[in-house]
């Protein structure tokens, strides 16, 4: 891809922010496996499941500048220096992100620190977490009758985390936090004082999108205890509103059709041993 800037002839893409989606490889886009297969460098954060690191080509150099809580990581400023030493030095570089870049994955900074560099950045939309797991856990975001609408939001702020409750509380909506679990409680807390009923349906989404994926599912009341009762571990994501319903109709309606097959294959052994016995 070539794109023209002020000032300076089309130069050939130097950086790709790739969003690699909530972590199961098969969601990567073809155009985010290409910028992966392409790249001198990957550069890839904590988000990034397994499943996608194996598809790094072995001979590319990677460098992990992961973000975890309470963990030594990356300053934002110190990764946007490694992208830019990259880049300066004629590399062609992937930067891996989980998600989408631009959805809580801070790519418009990064996107913006290179361009002011003279850099040219290419962006590969992602899976966002919000649309990718409650898929898998079979939690429509927008569903007749239910949500017309969906709000994301994250529970983590680099200074100060301002949220606007009661607006949160009076839709008829989909509420889905990002890094949200360990502050379950203040969000359940929050919003039952501004209005919405301690009965709202909840879910924890941990994990979403890889093999170890979990589903825990109650009321917003209960959300502190759903976590520590399960002990759930992040990356987790919470659902909150009338949609985690039909997740459980659909676990209701899976465990109808296992009985169902149980017992047609019940009377049909019972049918075989009586022809045998004739």
């Amino acid at each position: 891809m070539e794109r023209k800037m002020k000032g300076s002839k089309p130069q050939q893409t130097q950086v790709t922010l790739v969003g690699a989606g909530p972590g199961d490889p098969d969601l990567l886009t073809l155009r985010a496996v290409r910028a992966i297969e392409n790249a001198d460098v990957i550069i890839y954060d904590n988000l990034v499941s397994e499943g996608i690191r194996e598809l790094f080509p072995s001979d590319v150099t990677q460098l992990y500048v992961g973000k975890a809580k309470n963990c030594h990581s990356y300053t934002q400023k110190e990764i946007n220096q490694t992208l830019l030493d990259q880049a300066l030095a004629g590399k062609t570089v992937c930067r891996v992100k989980g998600g989408d870049a631009f959805v809580f994955g801070r790519g418009g900074e990064e996107m913006l620190w290179l361009a002011q560099h003279g850099i040219e950045v290419s962006v590969v939309p992602g899976i966002t977490a919000a649309s990718g797991c409650t898929t898998y856990a079979d939690i429509p975001l927008t569903h007749r009758g239910l949500a017309q609408s969906c709000t994301f939001i994250t529970a983590h702020a680099e200074k100060s985390l301002e949220v606007k409750w009661r607006a949160l509380a009076e839709l008829n909506q989909t509420i889905v936090i990002y890094m949200g679990l360990s502050k379950a409680q203040w969000i359940s807390d929050n919003l039952i004082e501004s209005g919405m009923a301690a009965t709202t349906p909840v879910a924890i989404i941990e994990k979403g999108c890889c093999p170890e994926q979990r589903t825990y599912i109650g009321q917003l009341s209960d959300l502190e205890q759903i976590k520590q009762q399960h002990r759930i571990q992040s990356p987790a994501l919470i659902v909150i509103g009338k949609v985690v319903t039909v997740a459980e109709q659909m676990q209701w309606l899976s465990q109808l059709n296992t009985r169902a097959a149980i017992e047609s294959g019940t009377a049909q052994n019972k049918q075989q041993k009586l022809k045998l016995s004739a």
